[in-house]
Parts: C-alpha cells; structure tokens; sequence
C-alpha cells in the first residue's frame, strides 16, 4: 500500500493501530554470538500467526528485527568499499529507505549530505543493502525502497558517546523534516528505521517467514548480537507500510495506544517551550516536531522514548513516565515510589494502551506491561545466561531441564535484563532506585498547588425565577433527559452519574430541525478489551478510565 497516506472518505491516519507478536533473546552478560541473531528470527518466524498479510500471502503487514552494531561484520563490509571504519563507539550507522526513483534519491542525499555538514559530522560512505526478492508479493515489491547505509564518524571534539549519539538523532530529525518540506512525494519517500552508533534495525513490509531470506546480512556469521529483538506486525484497520514494520529506534509494541490523541494534542502544545541542557536552542528547533503526522501509535510512543531518553533519563525511568502503574487509588504502595507517578503525572499524560512493549537502549533490554495487563508477555531463563521473552511460550524450542526461571510479566511491572552488569533487575530493585534518587515527595509538598487549599470564591449568585431559568437551559440546549438523568444526580450524589457508552441520539448533521451547535459534537471513546478485568485487580487497573 501507499506510504504517502492522506484522509480519505472515512479513513483517517491518525488512527494508525497495531496488535502484533514481539520478543527477545538476549544474553545476561553481554556476550555477542551470531546465534541470538537466528534464535531470534525463529522466534519471529514462530510467530507468523501473530502477523497479518494481505490479498496476497507473500505480501506482509510487516516484520523486523533490531540487533546490537556488528562492528567486525561492517568494518569488512567498508573495506571492499573503500571505506576504513574507526573503532566501535566513533562511528554511527543509519540504515536509509531511499526512492526508487534516481532524481528523488539523490536529492534526498544531497540534502542529508549538507545537514550532517551543517552539525559538523562527516559522512564517510554508503553501502548498499543487499536484499533477496524471492517470493516477496507485488504490493509489497511495488513500493519496496532503494536500501543504503550511511556510515557517519564521530567529530574529535566529542569523546562521550551519548552525545554522539545525541548528535546524530538531531541530523536524523533536521534531515528527514527538512527533505519531506522539500522533495517532491513519492509512494516510498525517505526514511531512517534507525541512526545510532549502538543499535541497527533491519525490517519492512514483510511477513515474519521473510526476514531472514530477504536480508542476507542476518544470515553472515559476523553479524553478531548480545541479542535480538523481534516483532511481527498486525496492522488493525489500517494500511500496511515499509516504515511502519517494527521493531522502531527503542521499541517493540504489542497492542494499541487508546489516549494517543490526547498524548499528542499535549506534545504539540508544549513541544516549542521544550529546553534541555543536552541541546542548544538551534538544535531542539531542528529536532521539532517531535512526532510528524503519518505515523503510528506505536511509532509516535518510540519518538516519545527517544527524546526523554536522550534528555538525560534512563529508559527504564522513561517507560515508568509514558506508561504508570495505576497509582493514585493503590494504598498499599510505596509513598516514594508514589510520589515519583504523582510528580511525573503533573507534566506528562499516561500513554495507556493496552500495551506490551519490549525496549532497549543497545546497553539493556527489557519489557513492561501497562496498567490493564491485557496482553500477554511471557520469558524463561536459562541456565546459559540466555533469556527468552515473547508474546506467547513455545516460540523457540528450549531443553526443559536448562530452565531455571519462569513467568509472566504482571500489569505495571517491568522486567529488565542490565548486559553491562550482567544481571536481571527486578522491577522491585529498579523501581526503587529510580524512585529514590530524587525528593520527589519533597518537590510535590513544595510546589503543587491542590485545589482544596486554595480559599473559597469570592462570586455572587443572582437568584433566577423558574421562567428565566427555562429560557436559558433552552439557549444553552439542556433536555429533560440531561435534567433528569445526569442534573439531578450531580446534584443530590456529588458526583457524574454511570451510564452507558453508546448513545442512539440521531445525527444532527441529518436532522431537517434546527439544532443546538453543541449537538453536532460527539465524545470520542474507544474501549479495547480482549478478557475480563476481575476484582481486587480491576480497582487498581481501570484507574485509567476515570
């Protein structure tokens, strides 16, 4: 299907929603083996039930994989090309989508070319991507981007890698806007799935059946990971798309983000008085927008991450942010890791799904769960460091007597795998620690300003007789369903009546009667449920619906 999408009849593509498979596998200590790299896209391939294709079976909704830098694989690669790659950690690696079309591509490369010059980063060459087209459906060939890879050193100047990679995220996001201005739109347009230094991204409009076959790069023994992150893709209602495969730059998403409209309405109102001592002022307005239109829910939540990542938190404390426990009617949790939900709820609107959601930052690796825990994720461990955590159980054939741990992940809780330490960090340890490293509590007693401290309004009510009060409820559209029903239930209870979401109020639009302005309007609610919530969980879990 066509990438450029526009709205259309009934169609909208903010509405972009996926429910699909993900996992990892991953080594504890850190160790890099061409083996987590094939155990992964079995894992994939095990999956392809949790994937969707097309009128045609060979046409995939999308698949992908993100694996760590295969340092010794590219600094061979570059060789025949002529291109001497510094050591690990002083280069960065973008992997390209490109028109098909000569003209559009190369100007495309002339603008990145001029960006990266313009932030003082040298490019040092391209490599294109081979790829294997056998059995790869028509649709999905008919709008299949030209591949490359952009291999970029880091300036002299910068010796922390964070900020290199810092660096690069800007020219990803000054580049990629400045080009989708400028450049004439094609059916493929210009695209980075990923531009880092620690991690690379290999995905498209595949089926999970495919990945391995169509990248003979993962297929090369030199290619190696501490581990692999997979997804399979399950567009709901929407159109399949190269850039919309995941894994994404730090995610891999199950599910759906049901608050996205109100998540991005709060960006996009906050985002021009973002400051950060991580960035000048000239780079955070190349940087904006955050999130541009056409994406995905679960593409716009991976913009979210990366940019409060790259601002100085850790992503384990980043994911507490954008996807809370339910916290503010659980009295039996910690005042300071309740404190740390409250603080951060002031400033930043949960991104509720229902959401399973695999993450890495190339250093750890992990996956959390969010609030209403309507989608599985389940892991085992091993007792040869390896972890295996997916969607489902059974999707990589495992010895029984090798485990030595197993479980599921619970509603609100992470699991998280540290390669540089070379341990698994319960969500209790991790959540303490970020808890606790700021006075949070203090902050709140400090600076929150609560509506029952402040002192009563000083108004004068002037008392209406029956007849001017009918004639206003009639101007302002009240009827006696609204009096009866919702009124006088405020009233006398304190508090909004429970009712039903539906409503079979005709449309006004269709109406030959006048009527009210406000009756053209409609709430927007979506309710996602795949099972039942019981009690006690459901008090704590439904928090986000009040």
């Amino acid at each position: 299907m066509l990438d450029n999408k526009n709205k259309q009849g009934l169609y909208d593509p903010s509405f972009e929603h996926d429910a699909c498979g993900i996992g990892f596998v991953a080594n504890i200590k850190g160790n890099k083996s061409h083996q987590y790299i094939s155990d992964a896209l079995t894992v994939l391939e095990n999956m392809e039930h949790r994937g969707a294709c097309g009128c045609e079976n060979n046409t995939g909704d999308g698949a992908g994989i993100m694996l760590q830098m295969p340092h010794e694989f590219f600094f061979d690669e570059c060789l025949h090309l002529g291109i001497t790659l510094p050591e690990y950690g002083r280069y960065g690696v973008g992997f390209l989508f490109f028109s098909k079309e000569i003209s559009v591509r190369e100007e495309c490369r002339d603008i990145f070319n001029r960006a990266a010059e313009k932030l003082g980063l040298e490019i040092l060459g391209y490599r294109r991507v081979p790829v294997n087209r056998t059995d790869i459906g028509p649709t999905a060939l008919s709008v299949e981007p030209c591949m490359e890879q952009v291999f970029i050193a880091c300036p002299d100047h910068i010796h922390d890698s964070e900020a290199f990679e810092r660096k690069l995220f800007v020219l990803r996001n000054y580049a990629t806007h400045t080009i989708q201005n400028s450049v004439k739109k094609d059916q493929v347009g210009f695209y980075l799935s990923s531009l880092s230094y620690k991690t690379i991204v290999y995905k498209g409009q595949l089926t999970s059946l495919q990945v391995r076959g169509y990248f003979p790069d993962l297929n090369d023994k030199r290619v190696v990971s501490a581990f692999g992150l997979v997804h399979s893709r399950f567009a709901t209602n929407t159109f399949p798309s190269w850039k919309l495969a995941q894994p994404f730059r730090y995610i891999a998403h199950n599910g759906e983000i049901n608050t996205l409209q109100g998540n991005l309405n709060w960006l996009r109102t906050s985002e021009k008085y973002f400051t950060s001592p991580f960035f000048t002022k000239e780079e955070m307005d190349m940087l904006l927008p955050i999130v541009t239109n056409g994406q995905s829910d679960s593409a716009s939540l991976d913009n979210m991450i990366e940019l409060l990542t790259l601002t100085g938190r850790s992503l384990p404390h980043v994911m507490m942010m954008l996807i809370p426990e339910a916290w503010d009617d659980n009295k039996d949790m910690d005042a300071i890791k309740k404190a740390f939900y409250e603080f951060h709820a002031c400033f930043m609107e949960p991104w509720d799904g229902p959401a399973s959601i695999s993450f890495t930052d190339g250093k750890i690796i992990g996956a959390t769960l969010d609030r209403n825990g309507l989608r599985p994720s389940r892991y085992c461990v091993t007792n040869d460091d390896r972890v295996i955590m997916a969607s489902e159980t059974g999707v990589l054939p495992i010895d029984p007597s090798t485990i030595i741990e197993k479980g599921r992940l619970q509603p609100g809780k992470m699991f998280v795998v540290d390669m540089e330490q070379g341990r698994i960090i319960s969500d209790e340890e991790l959540k303490q620690d970020i808890c606790s490293n700021k006075t949070y509590a203090e902050w709140l007693n400090k600076y929150k300003i609560r509506l029952e401290e402040l002192p009563e309004p000083r108004v004068m009510f002037t008392h209406l007789e029956q007849d001017q009060v009918f004639k206003y409820q009639k101007v302002f559209g009240y009827s006696t369903e609204d009096l009866d029903n919702i009124i006088a239930p405020m009233a006398i209870d304190g508090k909004e009546p429970i009712g039903s979401m539906g409503t079979d109020t005709p449309l006004a639009i269709l109406s030959d009667e006048p009527q009210h302005l406000s009756s053209y309007f409609r709430k927007h609610w979506k309710f996602i449920s795949r099972k039942s919530i019981g009690l006690p969980c459901g008090c704590l879990a439904t928090t986000c619906f009040k």
